[in-house]
């Protein structure tokens, strides 16, 4: 997997993505990252890459001629790839698009916008899609560029030591991940559940499944309302559900019961 991101801050982009689970990766070759300063493609002593907005208004458009210009680049150098502007204007990220981008694409090349936009011309001529991280807006491209790479990268292979360490999370089949503890045993009068300790991988299992249900009940009524029960096969499965839906309704009664969560 190769991203290249487009951007006028790549010191800010290259102190998170070159460290840590990421930065190791890069240096096994399992991924490869790299920014590209947008500023070092104009053609102008400023390295000027904005302009008044054509029809007035406040701040300033990111050019057209620039953006091409590195986009080029990185396309003659490195091959095509799939070029996502990360704008409030585009689907909203999750982890299926995150699913999505690794399995279908081995290329990516992500636009970071600045200022009041970008030039239209730039975007109809060269960006397949706009992606959001949801309904607010950001200075610029630079957080959500970050937060798609890692959500992509980390599904790799090799990346992480286990594809279980990202099948296991919150939101990869639809529920929120179960709760998580370490030592010590109790912690300011808190005891870690008694079934943690057991030893019993069986119990421990059904366990953290039942409170990935009801917690996902609880938060994300809406995540639970779209959850397909038919991915059940087993009795033992279906059993675990079921024992979870009456645990969360008696635990809250308030809130009706479970098969009316998100409606």
């Amino acid at each position: 997997m190769r991203i290249d991101i487009m951007t006028l801050f790549p010191d800010s982009l290259d102190a998170m993505l070159n460290v840590s689970i990421l930065g190791r990766a890069q240096q096994r070759g399992y991924i490869a990252i790299q920014s590209h300063q947008i500023r070092q493609y104009t053609t102008n002593k400023q390295m000027q890459v904005d302009d008044y907005p054509y029809g007035g208004g406040r701040g300033a458009i990111m050019q057209a001629d620039p953006l091409y210009r590195c986009w080029s680049h990185i396309v003659e150098t490195y091959g095509p790839g799939r070029t996502i502007f990360l704008s409030p204007c585009g689907r909203t990220f999750t982890q299926s698009v995150a699913r999505e981008l690794k399995e279908r694409y081995d290329h990516l090349i992500l636009v970071c916008g600045h200022y009041e936009g970008v030039d239209q011309r730039f975007l109809d001529a060269c960006v397949d899609e706009e992606i959001s991280m949801g309904d607010f807006v950001l200075t610029g491209g630079e957080i959500p560029a970050m937060a798609v790479t890692d959500a992509v990268c980390r599904m790799v292979p090799g990346v992480l030591p286990d594809a279980e360490c990202f099948e296991e999370e919150s939101h990869w089949n639809g529920l929120l991940e179960y709760p998580q503890y370490s030592r010590p045993a109790e912690w300011h009068g808190r005891q870690v559940p008694e079934i943690l300790l057991s030893g019993d991988h069986g119990k421990v299992a059904a366990w953290r499944k039942k409170e990935s249900y009801k917690r996902t009940m609880e938060r994300r009524p809406d995540l639970f309302a779209r959850f397909d029960e038919s991915q059940l096969t087993t009795k033992a499965e279906k059993k675990i559900l079921a024992e979870a839906k009456a645990e969360f309704a008696a635990e809250h009664p308030a809130c009706g019961d479970a098969e009316s969560a998100g409606t």
